[in-house]
């Protein structure tokens, strides 16, 4: 294999960049879990997370023939095939749902405490959030090796490309649990994004296909409003009002 070869070249760069948005969603999911840890274990749970989440997209990729049977109607209901990536797919957007949901109920609750306090992390578990971020990686894993295989078989390619982004996941998800975590109004949008997110892994699931870039653009349209809105926040406080 030749490391130079411009087309293994362009196809380790278009997997990475591809893994990298299609893991944006598993990063704001991640940082949320994380930040209802102490502060000293955030940055391991991080850490954790997105290994687990690099090692679950290789272990789906070197089984290839059990993706392949993963599409393979199980059974039908009312006319409709259900496959089992359906069913994995429509079982991970309705716990992506739930999970958002109580998160969005605690924090108009009042319930969260300061980031990074251990009062925050009543109830909490290192290794409970661990699980739920592995749970959510295995659904998030499904469409981004799905698309990996579609676009080259070449499998160091694909591993390299993977593991690349997850290290470059790892670098922006620091900065991305503190902005997140200091801003309540952001925190609110980014739930809201998991349940829209939800949403369509359900409807992934149905076999009503919806297009990623209409989901993307929604996405950062409202992040550039939030943007603009912190920004008069700021001016607001520097003027007085």
């Amino acid at each position: 294999m030749n490391l130079l070869d411009p087309e293994l070249i362009i196809a380790f760069l278009t997997l990475a960049a591809l893994e990298i948005v299609l893991g944006i969603d598993n990063i704001i999911f991640l940082s949320i879990m994380a930040a209802k840890l102490p502060l000293h274990q955030q940055a391991k749970a991080r850490t954790i997370g997105l290994a687990g989440a690099m090692l679950t997209r290789i272990a789906l990729l070197v089984s290839l023939n059990w993706i392949a049977k993963l599409t393979a109607d199980l059974f039908t209901v009312f006319g409709m095939g259900f496959s089992g990536r359906d069913l994995i797919l429509f079982g991970g957007g309705l716990f992506l749902i739930w999970k958002a949901g109580k998160e969005i109920v605690d924090m108009l609750r009042g319930a969260l405490h300061a980031p990074g306090s251990t009062a925050g992390a009543v109830g909490v578990s290192f290794v409970g959030v661990i699980v739920q971020i592995m749970i959510l990686d295995i659904v998030f894993s499904l469409d981004s090796v799905i698309t990996a295989i579609g676009m080259t078989s070449n499998l160091p390619v694909m591993i390299a490309a993977i593991v690349s982004a997850v290290i470059a996941m790892m670098f922006f998800s620091g900065p991305l649990s503190r902005f997140v975590d200091d801003n309540p109004t952001v925190k609110m949008l980014a739930l809201a994004f998991l349940v829209l997110i939800g949403g369509v892994l359900i409807a992934e699931g149905l076999d009503l296909h919806i297009s990623k870039a209409y989901v993307y653009f929604a996405m950062g349209f409202s992040v550039a409003v939030e943007i603009l809105n912190l920004r008069l926040r700021k001016r607001l406080a520097a003027a007085g009002h």
